[in-house]
């Protein structure tokens, strides 16, 4: 494969050697018409390509494109996202047409002049005040879909979690039966505290640590970030759900997830059969429905980043109670 790639680099480095040489010899040519007939009729066919490529993408690649969002508030975001691409490939679809057609409509023809606006103010107003219009609309969208999303004061008791960055993994902490996080500060981590939470604070008490993040189907989730050490950003693609965790500060994100990752490994087999990514997988002797919903870090922060990962399993809401019961408190892991 390496040696494929090097070959084809090679070509088009010839290729573009060649191209600059007959630059350089045309200096002083003319082009004919039947030139003009020849780049016009070849920039309509790379045209008819270019479409059938994009066609031929959305049509085979659909499936690495964004998972399917498994949470409340990503199906928000999810419109927004439709909503917003629609319009981007409706107005880029018309201006490559445009783009195409009036290179061969209007190709060099010996007697036709060429016309042109110096000026024209009916134009100017079109072409600004429509994608003016349009781009506020967006904008507008964005910002009400962003903030009913991160507003979380109306939530009818919501599971408190700390995600807790650092170079290169993940810990979380649950607040606990008081459902708040006790303080915490780096100056407090010191062996096996290694959150650096305030045990002065009663509030800290109960919470429970973990390294596997379990969260419950329905019930919104209200995320408290921090770093360690360096800029990260905490990144749960299925949740639609992404946000910086930064040194010195607590930041804030929240979701209410809506499939548990057992019905979201359902919804992957029938995906993969569809696409036949199971036969792939298999050749590769790995197990063609696998899947794990992870917590991944969006941010280079090192060496190591690619494998910042955390594994987030979403059940029903008693098997999540159940888990939680299980788990030992900060209290009983430090005395």
């Amino acid at each position: 494969m390496t040696a494929l790639l090097y070959i084809l680099l090679a070509i088009v480095i010839a290729v573009a050697l060649w191209q600059i040489t007959s630059i350089f010899n045309l200096k002083s040519t003319i082009a004919t018409e039947k030139d003009n007939n020849i780049q016009g009729i070849l920039f309509v066919l790379f045209g008819v390509f270019f479409y059938g490529l994009m066609i031929f993408s959305f049509w085979k690649y659909t499936v690495v494109l964004l998972p399917e969002a498994a949470s409340i508030e990503g199906e928000r975001i999810e419109n927004l996202y439709i909503v917003t691409m629609l319009l981007i490939l409706f107005v880029q679809a018309i201006t490559q047409f445009i783009l195409f057609f009036f290179a061969f409509k209007y190709r060099g023809i010996k007697g036709r002049k060429a016309l042109f606006y110096a000026d024209s103010s009916k134009l100017e107003a079109i072409w600004t005040i429509v994608p003016a219009i349009t781009l506020s609309g967006l904008v507008l969208y964005g910002l009400f879909v962003w903030t009913d999303v991160m507003d979380a004061s109306n939530a009818e008791d919501p599971l408190i979690v700390e995600i807790y960055a650092k170079q290169f993994q993940w810990e979380a902490r649950y607040a606990g039966e008081d459902n708040e996080l006790g303080r915490a500060n780096v100056r407090n981590i010191k062996g096996i505290n290694t959150m650096g939470v305030d045990m002065t604070d009663r509030n800290a008490n109960d919470d429970i640590p973990v390294r596997e993040l379990h969260l419950p189907k329905g019930r919104k989730v209200i995320f408290k970030f921090r770093s360690q050490d360096v800029l990260h950003s905490a990144y749960m693609p299925h949740f639609r759900a992404q946000m910086n965790c930064v040194p010195g500060m607590v930041t804030q994100f929240a979701f209410t997830p809506s499939l548990t990752t057992e019905e979201m490994r359902e919804n992957k087999k029938t995906v993969a059969k569809v696409a036949g990514i199971n036969k792939i997988r298999a050749a590769k002797g790995e197990d063609p429905y696998e899947f794990d919903y992870l917590l991944l870090c969006n941010k280079i922060c090192g060496a190591s980043h690619y494998n910042m990962q955390m594994k987030i399993v979403v059940e029903e809401e008693g098997a999540f109670n159940s888990w939680l019961k299980n788990q030992k408190t900060l209290a009983e892991i430090i005395k």
